[in-house]
């Protein structure tokens, strides 16, 4: 069963690469959904490693952190990659290499199939979103095919719009009026 709007999050425990640490040790731990409750969550996958259109939105995330750290938000990727190959990755990209949030490894697929955006012939995921609210209700998601990146401003204002809990239409954007 796949997971909707409304529900509670899958929980996972699963390994991490943080770019933040400088000592390799240090760099891979395992992180829990628990670990961020009473935190907004935006959980964002995206196909593989060493690609094309994988690292311009991870920069683009990455350059927005502060915009997500401002909204109480944690920011986490996820693909079926090793937290190896995403620290070779990073290593080798220079764009990759300023990398300030958790990469999550999902080899067992558990991660991807859980939220149900497993490419199950090619073992990768597709490009889903998902926002988190500190209870760990799933308030929204989004799941674009392999070749189309997504929109940072429209996540964000996706985001602003959940914290708002009113009435928000559409093309609403932080700071207009909501309806009562």
């Amino acid at each position: 069963m796949t997971v909707q709007v409304g529900q509670l999050a899958p929980s996972f425990e699963i390994q991490a690469y943080d770019r933040t640490k400088d000592n390799t040790d240090t760099q891979f731990k395992t992180v829990s959904l628990a670990d961020y409750k009473g935190k907004w969550i935006c959980l964002y996958f995206y196909p593989l490693d060493f690609t094309f259109v994988c690292p311009t939105e991870i920069v683009a995330f990455n350059n927005a952190l502060g915009e997500f750290d401002d909204r109480d938000c944690v920011l986490l990727t996820a693909s079926t990659d090793s937290v190896y190959s995403h620290k070779g990755w990073c290593d080798s990209h220079p764009d990759l290499a300023k990398m300030k949030h958790l990469m999550l490894a999902d080899n067992s697929h558990k991660l991807s199939r859980s939220y149900g955006v497993l490419k199950e012939d090619a073992g990768i995921a597709y490009r889903g979103i998902y926002i988190i609210d500190p209870n760990g209700i799933l308030r929204w998601q989004a799941v674009h095919d392999l070749s189309v990146g997504r929109n940072v401003d429209e996540v964000l204002r996706v985001l602003d719009a959940l914290q708002t809990d009113k009435l928000c239409p559409c093309n609403w954007k932080k700071g207009e009026e909501t309806i009562n």
